[in-house]
């Protein structure tokens, strides 16, 4: 009786661990990327350094941005989604305070930010063909109510 107990244990956690990596295989944003910015162009110059880091885990897509602002600052954020549209809070993002992902394909996703409600910001992110290269199209409004549109390039780390 033991060993079946084992069995049907070690059963379950395969096809867990199965379905957990299942979710993730076919997005091929997860990983480290650097932003490059000799070849961004940034509506602002509000950052001087920056980099994303897509984890896998249970809960979700897990985005930490870590980095420093034009004046030299740290800034870090983030947020963990099922990349299926539905509203997750957003730390540390002060344009934001919830972000929506949702998952467009096996290389990109769309992102919308909200504040207080209220589309500000939709980003389209999506990878390379050699998987070497991450793009995030912004385009919305800034905290003036001016509107923006930007691309950020970052490099696979």
């Amino acid at each position: 009786m033991r060993r079946n107990e084992f069995v049907g244990s070690l059963l379950v956690c395969a096809v867990a661990w199965m379905a957990g990596s299942s979710a993730v295989a076919g997005e091929n944003w997860v990983g480290t990327w650097k932003l490059n910015a000799a070849k961004s162009r940034q509506a602002s110059a509000s950052v001087r350094a920056q980099a994303l880091r897509f984890e896998a885990t249970p809960a979700g897509i897990k985005l930490t941005s870590d980095g420093t602002d034009a004046q030299g600052m740290p800034m870090h954020g983030g947020y963990t989604s099922k990349f299926d549209g539905k509203d997750v809070p957003w730390e540390g993002n002060p344009s934001a305070d919830t972000a929506s992902p949702k998952r467009i394909d096996d290389n990109s996703y769309e992102n919308v930010w909200k504040k207080g409600g209220k589309a500000v910001v939709t980003a389209t992110v999506s990878v390379s063909k050699d998987g070497k290269t991450l793009t995030v199209t912004q385009s919305g409004t800034d905290a003036q109510g001016s509107p923006f549109k930007s691309v950020a390039v970052y490099d696979r780390q």
